[in-house]
């Protein structure tokens, strides 16, 4: 019997340990996927810092290093810099990557590193119990906003990638998210693309994937993507916020 269907080589066979209805699982399958397609599980090292995917390095069958919450793109620096034919990813969450590493990640871009980094924004701390983050919605509630976020006291939501797509050290940054088949689609191309330009030495990208949080949304997960859909990317729109190489992949 043909096989149409299977675990891609550069996931393991652990099972995953996050909540259901979390898209963690699906992106981790797209970058695996990436990885097979691309040929480079045996020189490719992945990132995960602290956050919902800290343990990431069960599930990557690719080298992992942890790093410290925020640090991931300082790590994939070093890494790169001292292993430059390695290609290197970061995995990392809203709070991670847009509160305690937001410096870690402006450097990083605005110098060009050439990595990849692969960012989940589901608008709130994941890990710690569902604390307001930078990409919180105003409004929104969370354990730290119980009347919704007050810009005029917390400010306001950042946007990720309009912010490092003014950067000249950007090369590529796309946002996507993973509630349907097409969308799906979408964030894998945006992934393969991400990889590819570092494998040909092209410079820092980022695909930035709203994503959902049903546990602490205090949703199911069929009401956490319709709750996306109709709260999250009206305010985080999808597209291709900056691409030097528009003629090679982007989105369809």
């Amino acid at each position: 019997m043909a096989v149409v269907f299977e675990r891609p080589h550069a996931i393991t066979d652990k099972v995953f340990s996050y909540c259901p209805g979390c898209p963690h699982g699906i992106v981790h399958r797209l970058v695996a996927e990436t990885i097979d397609e691309l040929g480079i599980e045996g020189r490719t090292i992945g990132i995960s810092p602290v956050g919902c995917s800290v343990t990431a390095y069960d599930f990557f069958a690719c080298d992992m290093v942890e790093a410290a919450h925020g640090r991931a793109p300082a790590v994939a620096t070093g890494i790169k810099r001292a292993r430059p034919d390695n290609i290197v990813f970061t995995y990392q969450g809203d709070g991670d990557l847009a509160a305690i590493g937001m410096a870690e990640t402006i450097h990083a871009a605005t110098r060009g590193e050439n990595i990849t980094v692969i960012f989940i924004n589901n608008a709130i701390y994941g890990m710690t119990g569902g604390q307001m983050a930078p990409t919180t919605l105003p409004g929104q509630i969370t354990q730290t906003t119980p009347y919704g976020r007050d810009v005029n006291t917390a400010g306001y939501p950042i946007r990720v990638c309009e912010l490092l797509s003014t950067l000249d050290g950007v090369s590529f940054a796309q946002r996507v998210t993973v509630d349907s088949v097409k969308n799906v689609r979408i964030a894998k191309k945006a992934i393969k693309k991400a990889f590819e330009n570092q494998v040909k030495g092209r410079g820092y990208s980022i695909v930035e994937v709203v994503s959902a949080c049903p546990t602490n949304w205090g949703l199911t997960p069929n009401e956490a993507l319709q709750w996306l859909r109709d709260n999250m990317l009206p305010y985080y729109p999808l597209g291709v916020y900056k691409d030097r190489y528009p003629e090679e992949g982007g989105e369809e």
